[in-house]
């Protein structure tokens, strides 16, 4: 695994997020019979905060994103996307457990979606996530985060 850190986000970033979402979604939207060039860009740039996101470096080049949003029941976890090139690499995984272990977290509920089919699914589950509902395009999943759900940096009833 490369090495990597993550930066806090600035209104800078947003054109190259929107990029990288562009690309690691085409597959998964596509075959859901919903990409759009335009707006698959353009939603992220709606939505886009940089307080609540971080760019993924490596090198000090980026790498890819992620956002963890507080609302009023959970925190969402939102735009984890990562450079094809670099997914399966165990960076996806270390990021997660590096924002998963935050102690701001501790008895927190996590939420996000992930589009049926796609492969970032079982990432999730491996650490810990459940489905709580899905619809035809969407799977939404949560994990509460405790302290003592935690042993040796790896989510009780997860796997590495």
């Amino acid at each position: 695994m490369a090495d990597w850190d993550l930066r806090q986000a600035s209104t800078a970033d947003v054109e190259d997020v929107a990029e990288l979402r562009a690309v690691v979604l085409r597959a998964d939207l596509e075959r859901l019979g919903r990409y759009d060039d335009v707006r698959v860009r353009q939603r992220l740039r709606d939505g886009f905060d940089p307080v609540h996101t971080w760019v993924i470096e490596i090198g000090g080049a980026f790498a890819g994103c992620v956002a963890l949003r507080p609302a009023d029941d959970a925190h969402w976890l939102e735009h984890f996307y990562l450079a094809p090139h670099l997914q399966g690499s165990g960076i996806g995984s270390a990021v997660l457990r590096r924002l998963l272990e935050r102690d701001d977290l501790a008895g927190a509920r996590i939420r996000l979606n992930v589009l049926q089919g796609s492969p970032a699914r079982r990432l999730y589950e491996r650490h810990g996530f459940t489905v709580e509902s899905e619809d035809p395009i969407d799977i939404f999943m949560a994990r509460r985060i405790s302290r003592a759900s935690w042993e040796n940096g790896v989510p009780v009833g997860g796997a590495r």
